[in-house]
Formats: C-alpha cells, sequence, structure tokens
C-alpha cells in the first residue's frame, strides 16, 4: 500500500509540473507558430478545461475498474499525448494535445486521494493525504521552474518528451509493482451505469454540503490570490518574475503544513485547524494589501499556504468520507466543485476590484475566508 501511495504521489508531482510547465514556454511557442502571446495562452485553457472535466470520468471508471487500474492506463496516455505536443506543428495541434495530456493526467490526484481513503482507517487519514498531496503542490510550484530552465537548455519540444518520459516511466513502475493489486482493488461492484452515481450522489444533503463548502472555499481563497500577482505589478512596480517567484511561496507554505499536519491535529483537532486556518488566511490577506515593504511578502504567501492547508486539507477528508462504495466518483465531484469555486472567484474578484480596487476587495474576500472557518467551526459534524 505505501509503494502504491507513493508512485501515485510521484505522477502527481508529475501532473502538476505538466500543468503549469507550459507559462513560461509562452513567448518561444509565440515566436516559433508567429502568433501572440495572448493566442499562444489557448494551450493553457485546453490543458485546464480538459483536466478538470475529465475527473467526472475517470472518478466513476476508477470505482468500477480499479483505481491503481485506471490511473496506470491513463498515465500511459498522458505521455503519449506529452509525445504528441512534442511533435505538434502548429498552435492547433499543441492545443489538442494539450487537451489529451490534460484528460488523462488528473488521475493520479483524484484516484491517489481515493485509493487513501479506501485503504488507509479514517482517523490515520488526513495526515497520509496532506502529506499525498505535497506532491500535486511540489509540481506545480516546480513547473514553472522546469518548463523554463529545461526549455532554455533543450527547447520547448524537449521539455514535452522529458515530462512524457517520465509519466511512461511511472506508469511502467506502476503496471509491474501493482498489476497483482488491481483485482483487490476493484472494492464493491456497483450496479448499472457508473456515471449515473453523480445523480445518486448529488440527491445526498451531506455530499451537497461538502460540494457547496469546497466551491465556497476556493471562491474566497483563490478569488484575491489570482490577482496578487497583477497587485504586485501595480503596487511596487515589480517585475512579473520577481511576483512569480513571491506566489511560489503558497506552495512552500503548503509543504510545510504537510509536514507538520500530525502535530497540528493533535494540538488544535479538526476544529481547531479550520478556525486557525481561516484566522491566519484573513490576516495574511490584509497584510498583503497593505504591507509596504515587497520583501516582507515572501512570509505572507508563505503563511496563506500554510493555513490555505489547514482548512482545506480538513474539507479533503471529508470529500473521501462521502461515498464509501463511490469514493472516486465523490473526490472528482469535490475537485470539480473546487474548480468551479476558483473560476467565479476570478471572475468575482475582477468584479469587486473594479468597483473597490485591489486592497479593499482583498481584504473583503479575506474576511469571507475567515467566516468560512467560523461557520466550519461549529458545523464540521454536519460534513
Amino acid at each position: 500500500m505505501r509503494e502504491a501511495i507513493l508512485l501515485l504521489a510521484l505522477a502527481s508531482t508529475n501532473s502538476g509540473i505538466a500543468l503549469r510547465v507550459i507559462e513560461p514556454m509562452l513567448p518561444q511557442l509565440a515566436a516559433d507558430f508567429g502568433a501572440s502571446v495572448s493566442a499562444t495562452a489557448v494551450v493553457i485553457t485546453a490543458y485546464a478545461i480538459a483536466y478538470a472535466c475529465a475527473q467526472l470520468v475517470h472518478g466513476p471508471l476508477g470505482d468500477r475498474f480499479g483505481k491503481l487500474r485506471v490511473v496506470t492506463l491513463t498515465l500511459f496516455c498522458a505521455g503519449a499525448g506529452c509525445y504528441g505536443c512534442a511533435l505538434a506543428q502548429g498552435i492547433a495541434s499543441l492545443s489538442a494535445m494539450r487537451f489529451v495530456t490534460g484528460a488523462f493526467a488528473s488521475t493520479p490526484v483524484i484516484l491517489g486521494m481515493a485509493y487513501i481513503g479506501d485503504r488507509v482507517a479514517v482517523a490515520d487519514r488526513q495526515p497520509v493525504i496532506a502529506r499525498f498531496v505535497m506532491g500535486t503542490i511540489s509540481g506545480q510550484a516546480l513547473g514553472p521552474f522546469i518548463g523554463g530552465a529545461v526549455t532554455d537548455l533543450v527547447g520547448w519540444r524537449g521539455t514535452f518528451a522529458l515530462i512524457g518520459t517520465i509519466f511512461l516511466f511511472v506508469a511502467t513502475v506502476l503496471l509491474v509493482r501493482t498489476r497483482g493489486q488491481w483485482a483487490g482493488d476493484l472494492g464493491k461492484k456497483i450496479e448499472g451505469n457508473p456515471f449515473a452515481t453523480h445523480l445518486r450522489l448529488a440527491h445526498e444533503p451531506r455530499v451537497r454540503r461538502v460540494l457547496a463548502v469546497g466551491a465556497i472555499e476556493t471562491f474566497f481563497f483563490f478569488g484575491p490570490f489570482s490577482f496578487l500577482g497583477a497587485y504586485f505589478k501595480v503596487k511596487f512596480g515589480m517585475s512579473l518574475t520577481l511576483a512569480g517567484a513571491i506566489l511560489a511561496g503558497f506552495g512552500v507554505g503548503g509543504i510545510f503544513y504537510g509536514l507538520m499536519v500530525r502535530r497540528l491535529l493533535m494540538e488544535l483537532g479538526q476544529r481547531g485547524l479550520v478556525l486557525w486556518g481561516g484566522i491566519w488566511c484573513c490576516i495574511f490577506f490584509a497584510a498583503t494589501a497593505f504591507i509596504p515593504l515587497w520583501p516582507v511578502l515572501f512570509v505572507c504567501t508563505i503563511g496563506l499556504g500554510f493555513s490555505f492547508y489547514m482548512l482545506h486539507n480538513t474539507l479533503q477528508l471529508k470529500a473521501t468520507e462521502m461515498s464509501s462504495t463511490a469514493r472516486g466518483t465523490g473526490v472528482a465531484m469535490y475537485s470539480s466543485a473546487w474548480a468551479i469555486g476558483q473560476a467565479v472567484g476570478a471572475a468575482g474578484m475582477g468584479f469587486s476590484v473594479g468597483l473597490l480596487d485591489y486592497a479593499p476587495s482583498i481584504v473583503a474576500f479575506g474576511v469571507g475566508y475567515l467566516l468560512l472557518g467560523i461557520w466550519l467551526r461549529r458545523n464540521l459534524e454536519k460534513l
């Protein structure tokens, strides 16, 4: 079991890298294909849409055919998609191959969490999930750096080929090391159309509450967080490279949380985690909005990552408990709600900035996150 979780975490790390690796490539892609950077950004959108939507398909497939089996086979497809990116001859073909890659690269994240839910007792599960998610956090934090550095060394085609090779390598190791577990990973047989499980789960009040809270959480957090880079540039006139380096502190904070989660649970419990996560997120958002010295922003973004995962990790645990017979589907639904909240939050923050400017909007959303933490402190048992 531990070996399988480690391999799933490695696959999740590569998925995170594949998600963010494209950002520093955009100028080079635009130059090579004779397009504007704005037009080239469609390759990011293609991956993100596929990544979010495909989860609703992979969740039921993992419940029906086994999570390890589905992850292994889809990783081979993700690797093939990356090689297709390396061979792309234009923006259209690159976008199509990025869509294919994104459609298959999400499985180790959602089905990895579901696999942990199947194999680890609920009393011990939250720290395991937190450390597993460190793989995804690390990948997303390293993605822009790897994309820039490797592209400078071997070009963007070589970068995609490298990521594809890692996908294929992890898939091969999973096939060899976990093939014997596939039969035992099937769980309870789901009768009928596995995709109808979405509707069955959506009719359960507890599931609807978890999904709603997941969407609200990302609305209030990623709404302002997605605008921090622009705010730093407006307020301090800093380069986008420096702003990106500061925002990478979020991933550092998430890793720190993963290393400390067991101790935090012992001292604060789940109720304390969600409450103090809301409190500290609000404080760090306010500090980010009004701090006059930009070097201190590194501390703020690290604090935002740490405090976000105090609350978010508790919700992840709740998501793995929505259904014991269709855990993959439940986690996939939660992940999709999470993505919807993030998208709507960014739109809401944009509207708020137009009305109130950056600093008041950042603080307002931070207060919303604080109120969510207070509500969760009192109502956690309902999830």
